[in-house]
């Protein structure tokens, strides 16, 4: 058998049209899943689909509304007969220091980052224990780790969804169901060159503190997300896994 082979099973990647999530929905499809790509921008959605090709579907989700998730959900099951894996990556951050925040901001933050995670877990669950099991990938972040200054929000949902993957792994795995973290360190994304471009030298520090001297990119995450929803990691449960170059093993 091979342990990273993901020939019939279905997959579920939530913001899988761009970014980190499309890193990961490229190595889902590359190791045979079925891949349902979820976002809100069809357009996006649809060109990352053409590009996974016919195994492939896509879907416009919003991913803070429950009724949605169900939905997107069941029509995964309806076009592909089932599922197996759910990769819970949709987020978005607000830049601001925290006396800054409208009351409003924090709780749009924490209904994408947080809630909607486990609003996506329990969406997924009956169908995994129809299945017989499934695997969960949270996405974290550095900010699981460390405190950020501008973004002290996404910092709180992010060490959120780390305690939330060990509570689900620690109530399903008795339902053979896998529930695991991977914390991205700084990846190439529209999101961060987009912080790049607003705060002057943060690439400079980011190579300078990164042991691997450079910057992620998505392409770096899927070979962490193919093993953690592969069979190879079927006694790895509760994990927060950094992929961040060594960031957050060094001192400077």
């Amino acid at each position: 058998m091979d342990l990273f082979d993901l020939h019939g099973k279905v997959a579920i990647v939530t913001g899988g049209n761009g970014g980190i999530g499309l890193g990961i929905a490229r190595g889902l499809a590359q190791a045979g899943a079925c891949v349902a790509i979820v976002g809100r921008n069809e357009e996006k959605t649809s060109v990352a689909q053409a590009e996974l090709g016919e195994h492939s579907l896509g879907l416009r989700v919003d991913v803070t509304d429950a009724a949605d998730v169900q939905r997107m959900v069941q029509q995964t099951v309806e076009c592909f007969g089932g599922l197996d894996i759910m990769v819970a990556n949709a987020g978005m951050n607000i830049r601001k220091t925290p006396e800054s925040y409208a009351l409003e901001e924090w709780q749009q933050i924490v209904d994408t980052n947080l809630t909607s995670v486990f609003t996506c877990s329990q969406a997924v669950f009956p169908e995994f224990q129809r299945r017989g099991g499934g695997k969960i990938l949270t996405i974290g972040s550095m900010t699981s780790i460390f405190g950020f200054d501008v973004g002290s929000v996404y910092a709180a949902t992010k060490g959120g969804v780390v305690q939330l993957t060990r509570s689900l792994a620690s109530a399903w795995a008795k339902d053979n169901i896998q529930v695991n973290c991977i914390l991205p360190g700084w990846i190439d994304t529209d999101l961060t060159r987009r912080a790049r471009h607003n705060l002057t030298g943060l690439s400079e520090r980011v190579v300078s503190r990164t042991p691997a001297r450079r910057w992620g990119t998505p392409a770096d995450l899927a070979g962490a997300a193919v093993f953690l929803c592969s069979p190879a990691s079927d006694f790895i449960t509760g994990t927060a896994l950094p992929i961040d170059g060594g960031f957050s093993s060094s001192m400077f």
